[in-house]
């Protein structure tokens, strides 16, 4: 694939990702499933920024192993809606830039600048930009359901809305 591609794909994420992150209920931020569990904020959160986050890294050809596990967590929703827009202009820029060599290159998982994985440009798009969206962003309409939170749609009707009626 080409960044073209990914922004396509991106493109029709960013829409169902944004109807979730907008459903958030404020006063649950600190709400979580499990006690081993991200709260309810710092998993919106990272689902808010991973896209552009994670473009980044691999646009950079490389990332520390402290730096991709770091997960932050919000003051409010309004930092996560805030992250959520900022991450999709970061996505755009990065992909439609005309220099994109760097999707031709490997990309490295470093601990103390020593790579301990290494795998192509590509790949790592598809696994921690776009599948890894796709998990936190069930994570994160699993959490939405168990507050009893109205689910919007994402890829067509859920048990509270039918785009299509």
């Amino acid at each position: 694939m080409n960044a073209l591609d990914y922004l396509s794909e991106l493109e029709q994420e960013f829409v169902s990702t944004g109807h979730l992150l907008e459903a958030l209920p404020e006063d649950r931020l600190t709400f979580k499933p499990h006690e081993k569990a991200m709260s309810l904020g710092q998993l919106a959160l990272h689902v808010a920024s991973l896209v552009g986050r994670n473009l980044q890294f691999a646009k950079d050809g490389q990332v520390e192993t402290t730096v991709i596990v770091h997960h932050p967590v919000p003051e409010n929703k309004q930092e996560i809606l805030l992250a959520f827009e900022k991450s999709q202009k970061s996505a755009r820029s990065i992909l439609e830039n005309e220099n994109n060599l760097w999707l031709t290159k490997d990309w490295n998982l470093l601990r103390t600048q020593t790579p301990i994985a290494t795998m192509p440009s590509s790949s790592f798009i598809r696994t921690f930009v776009l599948n890894h969206l796709y998990h936190h962003r069930g994570e994160l309409a699993t959490y939405l359901r168990i507050l009893n939170v109205q689910l919007p749609s994402i890829y067509g009707p859920t048990a509270d809305v039918n785009p299509f009626a």
